[in-house]
């Protein structure tokens, strides 16, 4: 659809403002173009001439439109905050008198709690694995300080052996933004690693240059992430584990049972590297089906009085 000149001014300034002020990726602005392109084309089928002449009833109406075709909460907050964006240019820049998004809120993401194993679940799986090759050593050892250290593929496929602290059981980890933090590691996972590097990861060196990584590839290198994601599926194979189990699911359930156990939920920040504790609290949703079953249980006044 052919847009008028109006809309077309309009767009056009202001991903030429996105552009040489804002200095965004090419990424965002194309998301912008998309954003308000689709706007101006719902405007237009509704008689609507310009960005100018909507009404805040219009723009609820598209965006009534996006949900009935199935967009979901985070796509049509992404449009609202083009949209807002846009029209607080044409504000600024005295396009229009009034912003009609000012009032308009950001739809609502519901949150996804995250999966997480049983504790019998990761105990069967991490006894997928043992002691009968330098591979059996190397998996086992690894998915052990996954689950100990809460650690993101990404961190995991990273530590070199001298991260590996024995005498004060922690471990150095580098995350996002090369981020150091230091976690401690449990004896089990530590006794792990101690077989894997004595029995198990000169039988894997292939050439002088590892790189110190502890956990090797079969060509001596740094595992890749594809090459856990297939150990982690083999070992849930092997646990009979019928659920699909991903890498980040051992982060999930070391947070979930820590919290479980009664840890700090600054501490399973820190551990985890969150630089937002509002991210960890995601994982406190275990236990409230325990805590209303106490207070129904207990609480004097939980029950109605029979009269």
């Amino acid at each position: 659809m052919e847009l008028s000149p109006l809309f077309a001014r309009d767009i056009r300034q202001f991903l030429q403002y996105l552009n040489l002020e804002r200095g965004l990726a090419e990424t965002t602005r194309s998301a912008y173009t998309h954003d308000i392109t689709q706007l101006a084309q719902f405007l237009q089928e509704q008689q609507c001439s310009s960005f100018a002449d909507a009404s805040l009833a219009m723009l609820r109406a598209f965006f009534t439109t996006l949900a009935e075709a199935g967009l979901g909460t985070t796509s049509r907050a992404r449009y609202l905050s083009s949209i807002k964006h846009l029209y607080r240019y044409l504000l600024t820049n005295g396009r229009i008198q009034t912003d009609v998004t000012e009032s308009m809120e950001l739809p609502r993401s519901r949150r996804i709690l995250p999966d997480c194993l049983s504790v019998d679940e990761m105990l069967r799986i991490l006894a997928a694995y043992d002691d009968a090759s330098a591979y059996e050593l190397r998996n086992r050892a690894m998915l052990e300080t996954m689950y100990a250290c809460g650690l993101r593929v990404s961190e995991l496929i990273t530590v070199r052996q001298r991260d590996v602290l024995n005498d004060v059981e922690i471990i150095r980890v580098f995350g996002k933004g090369s981020k150091e933090r230091i976690v401690p590691i449990g004896s089990e996972a530590l006794a792990w690693i101690s077989r894997y590097q004595q029995l198990g990861r000169g039988a894997l060196v292939k050439h002088a240059q590892t790189d110190d990584v502890l956990f090797l590839s079969s060509r001596g290198s740094k595992l890749s992430r594809m090459s856990v994601w297939n150990i982690i599926q083999e070992a849930c194979v092997r646990a009979n584990i019928t659920q699909h189990v991903h890498p980040h699911m051992f982060r999930h359930s070391f947070a979930t049972h820590l919290l479980e156990g009664g840890a700090d939920l600054r501490a399973v920040q820190e551990m985890l590297g969150h630089a937002d504790i509002a991210t960890t609290q995601i994982y406190t949703h275990i236990d409230r089906d325990y805590v209303k079953e106490v207070h129904t249980l207990f609480h004097p006044r939980s029950h109605q009085r029979s009269s």
